[in-house]
């Protein structure tokens, strides 16, 4: 098959690697770029537990100041991954849903505890830290750094595309939805996708795309990219 992945080359090339060795022809369009955010100094030691949402949290914050031991609760295989590789030893993964790191965190951080670090990027699909203070938590959220729409795109590599349209496509976010949406208008493609796999990271990304003819529309959490191949 031919699948189109749509991530940061950093994010994603393990699983062009792993997509290659499995025999699949894998094209790579980048739709976002991630830049880091300045903020103001973090006194780590005022914290009892620290969340990120994602591995670009992770990338951009200073880690060397901060215990490894604290608590460290992750959305999903990938910023747990990275969290590990940092060095944090006591880390909790919700496997790729926010709803789900929010009941991990109830379930295993008590309010008394003490106050709680939120590092994530300017642009969230869901007030984790609201959600939160609401049931009586301590939260502080420090956003480090921000994505940005991809305009630029090789021009060999479009006609190409269009040429060979993939079979399947992955976008996980709903920034990358609506790049992915421009994308396709820009270059008059909205009829060429019909016999296309549209594989998304939740309902909100789907329906940014629905106005796209799709074969099929399917929702993942991450990690699941390489089961979904057998649902085709």
């Amino acid at each position: 098959m031919h699948i189109l992945l749509t991530r940061p080359l950093e994010d994603c090339s393990e699983m062009i690697m792993k997509f290659k060795s499995l025999g699949h022809q894998v094209s790579h369009l980048p739709l976002l770029s991630v830049d880091k955010v300045n903020h103001d100094e973090i006194i780590f030691t005022n914290y009892k537990g620290i969340i990120f949402t994602s591995a670009n949290a992770i990338k951009f914050l200073d880690i060397k100041p901060i215990d490894k031991k604290l608590i460290c609760f992750c959305v999903g295989n990938a910023s747990e991954k990275k969290a590990r590789g940092f060095g944090f030893q006591n880390v909790i993964s919700a496997e790729g849903n926010v709803e789900n790191l929010k009941e991990l965190i109830l379930q295993n951080f008590d309010s008394k505890s003490g106050k709680l670090l939120y590092v994530s990027g300017e642009t969230i699909s869901i007030d984790l830290d609201k959600q939160l203070l609401k049931r009586g938590y301590d939260i502080n959220r420090v956003v480090n750094y921000r994505t940005n729409h991809v305009k630029n795109f090789d021009e060999k590599f479009v006609i190409e595309l269009k040429k060979k349209i993939p079979n399947i496509v992955y976008i996980y976010s709903q920034n990358s939805a609506l790049s992915f949406l421009n994308f396709v208008k820009v270059y008059r493609s909205e009829n060429l996708w019909m016999n296309t796999n549209l594989m998304c990271m939740g309902e909100k990304t789907s329906r940014i795309l629905n106005e796209i003819k799709w074969k099929k529309i399917f929702l993942f959490n991450p990690g699941e990219e390489e089961f979904l191949l057998y649902k085709i």
